[in-house]
Order: structure tokens, then sequence, then C-alpha cells
């Protein structure tokens, strides 16, 4: 139980840094008022890279369950990234007729996520 509470304040304290950083980069980016989310796919992209990254670290390693995953991918990772928002952003695009650029969204997010998290995990395996 003690371990369990302990892993829950690591992945607490990841989460605050990765949903504190995911602000930072939408407030830096607010000057760039378009119709895109470039924000949201920024720090998507990049979480792509970081757990790809972290996971090829992992498995090389041989690391498993450790402080490592649990700070920076479940907490890290997991506060920094953001599904909900890419949902809520694409729905609004395509509830506003912008349909080409929902799909170009969902598209660069699903397709260059991937290869983001290949990448990642390759560079570090």
């Amino acid at each position: 139980m003690i371990e369990l509470l302990k892993n829950i304040l690591i992945v607490g304290v990841g989460s605050f840094l990765g949903g504190s950083a995911r602000y930072l980069v939408s407030f830096l980016l607010k000057g760039y008022n378009t119709s895109f989310p470039w924000a949201t796919l920024i720090v998507n992209l990049l979480g792509c890279f970081a757990i790809g990254l972290l996971c090829g670290y992992l498995l090389k390693t041989n690391s498993g369950q450790n402080f490592i995953s649990t700070f920076f991918v479940y907490g890290i990772c997991g506060g920094f990234t953001t599904f909900s928002t890419f949902s809520k952003e694409t729905f609004l695009m395509i509830q506003c007729g912008n349909y080409l650029n929902a799909f170009i969204y969902v598209a660069i997010s699903i397709i260059i996520g991937l290869l983001l998290t290949a990448c990642g995990y390759l560079l570090a395996k």
C-alpha cells in the first residue's frame, strides 16, 4: 500500500510538471491565433517522441517499472500530452465546417505521432 501511494505521488508530481509545460507551450504560441491548433499538435508530437525514447531506453536497460517509467512516462508524458484536447479541437473544426484542417490535424497527429514514437524508440534502443 505504501508503494502504491508513493507511485501515485510520483505520477502526480510528474503530471503537474508535464501539464505546466503543456500550458507554457500553449501560452507561448498564443500569438499564433489561427484556425489550426498548433500548441496541442506540438505537445502531442513532442510527447510521442519522448515516450518512444523513454520506452526504448527502459527496454534497452531492462528497467521495467521503476522511478523513470513512473515519473517520466506516466507522469510527465501523461500530463504533457492531451488526447482530450485533441478530440475537442478536432470536433470544433468539424462543427465549424473546417473539414480539411480537421483531416490534416488528425492525419498529422496520428501518422507523424506514430513515426516519432518509433524514431524515439529506435534512437534509444
